[in-house]
């Protein structure tokens, strides 16, 4: 019951996440600088209200499953979700909604298994791709245009007449004789699947820093709950820490939409002031800042238990908790800046059938983060346990661990991962005037 129950949760809460960021940004006119730039600033506050959430699971809700129960804290949480559902339902005269246009999945998958099966055909004259003659990338659909289909409920769009000559080897999709009828494919449909094919390398370098963010809720935890964790009178629960990245988030959020971009829009004399892309960007640098903080703390708190004599001891060390704020501080900014550029940078790049597939590509980040670091943490225990040696990141307490080389390889990654998102930043070439 209790797995039943958490499958349910995450098919939830991946439908919501999947489809609440691109439902959002359509309700603003893409087609004005105006609309544009609320665009912008829905993210931010999208990110800023997740925030909101996370501040009252990590207070309040883990104030009442430490003192009235698990059942309590669920059921707190199920209220809350019932109590939505009228509130949303309550504005649904007043959305603009997008026409469903048959699922991107299966457009994906068409256009693929069509160009493998094409290409295994013998070519001939009669079977030639639909039309040979070289062109520059099709126009894209504008935000004009997509904000017509919004309002009329247009279901068809204006199709190039013959492919673009990026990712060359797709192309045998749309030939006039297809090797199967159901896998015919159109020009559109080609030209989509290639946008979203090109936006995968940007989706793939931020999974490291997602990776980075799993240890707020793991090795972080196992730092503060070994220290003083006393605020005057209160003791705080080890699960509140997050709250920090949380607190954080909720307060930059503002000042990075009401202060930072209005400046940086001044100096830059662009529209977005900080193209998505670079956004992303700072918020990788930050996440190789807050593993090599979160490493400096940690050598600090060996310290202290070596020269406290508690190295072997389960009391509290006489430090305190506080000093594990710096870290969540970095990671908490990084998420701000990666997670709202990245969604926004999905929404205004994918094609207008595509966005809830390319803004859920954020959260399937986030996932394969996790799954990252469990993998990175079993295969540094391999390889660096021995029969002469402890593994890192084993031992009876974690001051036996060496959890200090564990961040310092996390924070050379991120540097690696870093580079690798500088060459595919640099050869992306953006299709849409809200990015740039």
């Amino acid at each position: 019951m209790l797995f039943l129950g958490l499958y349910l949760v995450a098919l939830g809460v991946g439908g919501i996440k999947g489809s609440l960021p691109s439902h959002g940004a359509e309700q603003f006119d893409g087609s004005t600088p105006q609309g544009r730039k609320q665009r912008s600033t829905f993210f931010n506050y999208f990110v800023f209200s997740l925030s909101c959430g996370a501040l009252i699971a990590v207070t309040l809700v883990v104030w009442i499953e430490d003192n009235k129960g698990w059942e309590w804290g669920f059921g707190v949480s199920t209220l809350t979700i019932l109590l939505s559902i009228p509130v949303f339902l309550g504005g649904s005269m007043f959305y603009r909604n997008k026409v469903p246009l048959g699922s991107p999945l299966t457009t994906i998958c068409k256009v693929l298994i069509a160009s493998m099966l094409n290409t295994c055909m013998p070519r001939s004259t009669s079977n030639a791709i639909a039309s040979m003659s070289p062109s520059p990338s099709p126009t894209p659909l504008s935000d004009e245009q997509v904000t017509k289909q919004n309002n009329k409920a247009i279901t068809e769009s204006p199709s190039p007449q013959s492919p673009s000559q990026s990712l060359k080897f797709l192309n045998r999709a749309v030939v006039n004789k297809p090797a199967c009828r159901i896998l015919k494919c159109s020009v559109q449909q080609l030209e989509d699947v290639k946008i979203v094919l090109k936006i995968l390398p940007i989706f793939g370098c931020t999974i490291m820093l997602n990776c980075c963010l799993a240890q707020l809720s793991t090795f972080s935890v196992q730092q503060a709950a070994t220290m003083d964790t006393k605020l005057g009178s209160l003791k705080v629960p080890p699960a509140s820490l997050p709250v920090f990245p949380v607190v954080f988030i909720m307060i930059l959020a503002p000042i990075y939409d009401h202060i930072i971009i209005p400046f940086a829009r001044r100096v830059t004399k662009s529209e977005t002031g900080v193209t998505h892309l670079q956004r992303i960007g700072i918020g990788l640098v930050l996440s190789i800042i807050a593993m090599a903080v979160a490493a400096l703390v940690e050598i600090k708190r060996k310290k202290v238990a070596t020269d406290s004599n508690l190295l072997d001891s389960d009391k509290p060390l006489p430090i305190t908790f506080f000093w594990i704020a710096f870290q969540y501080l970095f990671l908490g900014s990084a998420d701000l800046f990666t997670l709202a550029g990245l969604l926004e940078f999905f929404f205004t790049e994918a094609p207008f059938s595509m966005r809830s597939l390319a803004t859920a590509l954020s959260w399937a980040s986030l996932a394969m983060g996790y799954y990252l670091s469990t993998v990175i943490v079993s295969i540094v225990n391999s390889v660096t346990g021995d029969s002469k040696h402890k593994a890192w990141l084993s031992g009876e307490n974690l001051n036996d661990y060496h959890l200090e080389r564990f961040y310092w390889l996390m924070c050379v990654l991120s540097g690696l991962n870093f580079m690798h998102y500088l060459f595919w930043a640099r050869k992306y070439k953006y299709r849409s005037i809200g990015s740039k």
